[in-house]
């Protein structure tokens, strides 16, 4: 079975009026999580992703309002285009990788000793 992703794209930043347009979304804040099949495991990729505006048609803009987290990963996910999806789920899956199964981990040595003064 394979990791399972989520993304939570609901931080974004707008364009109080665009044109005649109000609530104007230009910029997502996303963070792509990713878990294991056991669903013990996640790692996360965050970072942010401008949407453009130049081809808004104003006949078939949504309101903010009306405005579903549906459709912000949606247009995430077309900016960003299917190469760059695939190389963001290929770091969480290589993270998960690491957390499973560590190349390298730090240890201590001994228990702490206290200086005497």
């Amino acid at each position: 079975m394979a990791n399972v992703y989520s993304w939570d794209c609901k931080t974004v930043d707008t364009y109080p009026n665009h044109e005649s347009l109000s609530d104007v979304v230009y910029n997502v804040h996303w963070r792509l999580t990713g878990t294991d099949e056991s669903g013990e495991v996640s790692a996360t990729v965050i970072g942010t992703q401008t949407i453009s505006v130049e081809t808004i048609d104003a006949s078939s803009f949504v309101a903010f309002e009306e405005l579903t987290h549906e459709d912000v990963i949606g247009w995430v996910e077309a900016e960003m285009g299917e190469e760059c999806v695939a190389e963001l789920k290929s770091s969480v899956d290589s993270q998960i990788t690491d957390k499973l199964a560590p190349k390298s981990v730090t240890k201590t040595i001994g228990s702490v000793v206290a200086e005497q003064v």
